[in-house]
């Protein structure tokens, strides 16, 4: 039986919106999970939803923004003892550390793999 806020149908909505690069509505769908989730659930959410923010930032071009978030969003996601919600959280991480370096060493990100969140078993 799954247990945390993946139960939630909401949980599928917003892996779906990020999945479609819909990060705004990804993120106001994460974030409502997040409010009802306690740690260490909770942690991973707001993992995933500043990667959410972080896309949108640069959608905005606002890459000091991105940077912050992404850096925050693996210090979050890759604490020991958080759980990965059912999805590949190392994938994500890896795309998402590619992502940063690429805006610390101030070229395009956009040449990197887009984040996606894959569900695995």
């Amino acid at each position: 039986m799954v247990e945390g806020p993946q139960a939630d149908p909401r949980f599928k909505k917003a892996v779906e919106l990020f999945n479609d690069g819909e990060w705004y509505d990804a993120h106001d769908v994460f974030e409502e999970l997040w409010h009802e989730t306690a740690d260490p659930h909770r942690r991973c959410l707001q993992g995933v939803l500043q990667v959410a923010v972080a896309q949108l930032h640069l959608q905005r071009d606002n890459r000091r923004g991105a940077t912050i978030l992404f850096g925050e969003a693996l210090g979050r996601l890759k604490r020991p003892g958080t759980p990965d919600l059912g999805l590949d959280i190392k994938g994500l991480c890896t795309c998402v550390e590619q992502r940063l370096r690429s805006l610390q060493l101030e070229e395009d990100p956009e040449l990197c793999t887009v984040p996606v969140l894959r569900v695995v078993d």
